[in-house]
């Protein structure tokens, strides 16, 4: 085990921690079959949502298709002069309280780009060019299922002519984080090409402790795609009140219908129903797993990720410095 930040004993206490949460859900990919060729989309679509840091503006998504090889780009179209920017770790701007993507100017800028990201590994795209005028993205009110949908609706192609990279850890790697946070990823040791995820939270509110196991493809991304974020009473009441003085809130635009509002011991906002499972709502957990930590491992420069990914009570900075840390240490082989 590779230890880049703690050691094995800080580990093994976090692991019994994480052990003692039940998993609430499972969803296996018991028939699947790898993609061999990169794909794109079979044609570009737009979607289009109220902005989500100004009350009142909108906001529009241009998803077109790219060429093998090109991996994920951002275009701001009102930049002059700008190149678009590479979805890579490497052009993490800040990811304090969402994953900010930046090159060149200042200006060249994404903020929330977790939310688009996401949709590379978690809908098998590997080349896809997103334009926008705007580094304000839209905020809907059933997480990112517009995108999802208008995926499904164009359609995915292979790129026949374009060998699809798969790529593991050299060797399992732990990253340790605040809080008794951690990251922990085991390499594809059968090659089976396939990427599971272990996802657990832990929160002081009615969400509690969850915790879900699932291999990634389109269906269960799509599942978890109908999450949206979720934040505490405390937390909206500041955002909306002391939080107007401060750049990162003030005019966020958050909704009683694009939030899940949680309380110490009920939800303020209605739950996402196709999110209750057994009589639990695992929404928050799922928003974790497939539109926060799916984002960040989609930071590739190219090809996909496989093996098994660990997450307990990380969050955005934590899992940018994990996919950076990779880079950086050279960990990453492919398959």
């Amino acid at each position: 085990m590779l230890f880049l930040n703690g050691d094995e004993s800080s580990l093994n206490a976090r692991q019994k921690m994480l052990d003692a949460i039940p998993v609430d859900m499972t969803m296996t990919a018991d028939n699947w079959s790898p993609d061999t060729v990169q794909t794109t989309l079979a044609a570009p679509f737009e979607v289009t949502g109220p902005a989500t840091y100004k009350k009142g503006n909108s906001s529009t998504l241009r998803f077109e298709p790219a060429p093998p090889d090109t991996g994920w780009k951002i275009r701001r179209t009102d930049q002059a002069e700008q190149l678009p920017v590479d979805v890579f770790t490497g052009n993490v701007w800040t990811a304090k309280r969402n994953i900010v993507l930046r090159s060149g100017s200042p200006h060249n800028y994404l903020r929330m780009s977790e939310h688009i990201i996401a949709h590379r590994l978690g809908m098998n795209l590997d080349n896809v060019v997103v334009s926008t005028s705007t580094g304000d993205p839209p905020l809907f009110d059933v997480g990112s299922m517009p995108i999802v949908d208008a995926i499904r609706k164009v359609g995915v192609i292979k790129q026949d002519a374009a060998t699809l990279r798969y790529r593991t850890v050299k060797q399992p790697v732990a990253f340790l984080g605040p809080h008794d946070s951690f990251l922990l990823f085991l390499p594809d040791e059968n090659a089976s090409k396939k990427l599971t995820l272990d996802v657990a939270i832990d929160f002081p509110t009615v969400i509690g402790k969850q915790r879900i196991v699932f291999d990634l493809t389109p269906e269960a991304y799509a599942y978890g795609a109908h999450a949206r974020t979720n934040c505490s009473r405390s937390e909206m009441l500041l955002a909306k009140t002391v939080g107007m003085l401060f750049a990162d809130t003030r005019n966020l635009g958050y909704t009683k219908e694009n939030i899940l509002i949680a309380g110490k011991t009920k939800y303020v906002t209605t739950p996402r129903p196709e999110l209750i499972h057994d009589g639990k709502v695992l929404e928050a957990v799922w928003h974790r797993a497939c539109l926060d930590f799916i984002a960040a491992l989609s930071l590739l420069d190219s090809g996909r990720l496989c093996g098994c990914v660990v997450s307990f009570k990380a969050g955005h900075t934590l899992d940018c410095r994990f996919m950076n840390l990779l880079y950086i240490n050279d960990l990453l082989t492919d398959l």
